[in-house]
């Protein structure tokens, strides 16, 4: 059986992502890549939906996807715009796909839209 050799050629940004817990992308730096070499601060990944469920006492809550699927899971930390107290059943929310650090399906970049803008 061969012997596995460990990997010693670790990039700083992989340090990096290693040291802010696996999964958790959040707060990788931008690379000069094709998705972020279009100076756009709108990413084209940003999904709607609105809160399901928000549990104030424990942080967590979830979101329904405007396009169908599954809910999706949100911690507190993800919050960028608006309140805490905005979370309430029906809240219309725009929010990034990413995930938690157990490496499972989460929302991050969760803000509140503001109040209905019917057009």
């Amino acid at each position: 059986m061969p012997e596995v050799q460990p990997v010693s050629n670790w990039s700083e940004e992989d340090l990096a992502l290693i040291k802010q817990g696996v999964g958790d992308k959040s707060g990788r730096p931008a690379s000069a890549s094709a998705d972020s070499a279009n100076g756009e601060s709108e990413t084209p990944s940003a999904e709607t939906g609105s809160v399901v469920t928000y549990f104030e006492d424990k942080g967590f809550g979830f979101l329904r996807p405007d396009n169908g699927g599954r809910d999706v899971f949100f911690h507190i930390s993800r919050l960028n715009e608006g309140q805490a107290s905005d979370l309430t059943p029906g809240t219309k929310v725009i929010y990034e796909l990413g995930m938690d650090r157990t490496g499972k399906m989460a929302a991050s970049s969760v803000r509140v839209m503001p109040p209905a803008e019917k057009t």
